[in-house]
């Protein structure tokens, strides 16, 4: 049952929800058909240069998340864009910058299937490759969403942890603890169908402690995952400290 409001910045006392049910609830605010909120897109330098669509709406509420403060309030964040539109605009872009990489940032990309999965297949017949971040909540939730990946070409997908054990996802990102494998399984239904990804973690020390990330560590183990480990620090963003100073972190 969802809560009776949308959840936004979580405090010390926050109720943990329901990460699909918050999926769910939010496409429904961001999204109208195969059309998906937007607000900018632009280039950035990560991954040796890549133009970016940066959408509206996320199912987790990481309190060391960088991205605006529509993140929590998606409400009237954005505009609208078809598949089409995007491509148009991210392919404008790439041109314009001579970067080889595409993206979608802000909110969880894997958000609006409807409009993700046929983004994807315009820029799979092109010589850009594709980078989908994602938090894995619904690559774990649903496998046959990663099945329809199988044939879209130039895709890499980046799996982003947040925690080490149920406890620290809970805390760190709202979501119930029932839910931290998830994104465990995303990476188990990613090496079973055989597509392109690797493993990152904000296993910042300040955030999560060294027993906890001998946790995550063992947990990657038990699927057998021994590629590329990437391990995230936490940067003082201005959006990154509201958020942790009103879940009652102090990191800088």
């Amino acid at each position: 049952m969802k809560p009776l409001q949308y959840p936004g910045l979580i405090n010390k006392n926050f109720t943990p929800f329901h990460p699909i049910e918050l999926a769910q609830w939010t496409e429904s605010i961001v999204a109208d058909g195969n059309k998906r909120r937007y607000t900018h897109f632009y280039c950035t330098g990560v991954y040796g240069g890549i133009s970016t669509g940066y959408t509206v709406g996320c199912c987790l509420r990481c309190v060391f998340c960088w991205v605006g403060l529509d993140r929590d309030f998606p409400f009237d964040s954005g505009n609208y864009y078809t598949p089409d539109e995007a491509f148009e605009r991210l392919i404008r872009n790439a041109q314009k910058s001579r970067v080889r990489n595409l993206r979608i940032s802000g909110g969880e990309p894997t958000l609006c299937r409807e409009h993700l999965l046929p983004l994807l297949r315009l820029t799979s017949e092109t010589g850009y490759t594709f980078i989908l971040e994602t938090n894995g909540i619904l690559f774990g939730h649903d496998e046959t969403y990663v099945k329809e990946l199988k044939n879209i070409k130039n895709v890499h997908i980046r799996v982003s942890l947040k925690a080490g054990n149920g406890k620290g996802f809970e805390q760190r990102t709202g979501a119930q603890k029932e839910f931290f494998m998830l994104p465990f399984q995303a990476i188990e239904n990613l090496k079973k169908h055989n597509l392109r990804y690797h493993v990152a973690c904000m296993s910042d020390a300040r955030l999560m402690s060294q027993d906890e990330r001998k946790e995550l560590l063992k947990h990657l183990s038990e699927i057998t995952y021994d590629g590329y480990l990437e391990e995230e620090r936490c940067d003082p963003y201005d959006t990154t400290i509201i958020r942790l100073e009103k879940a009652g972190y102090k990191l800088f």
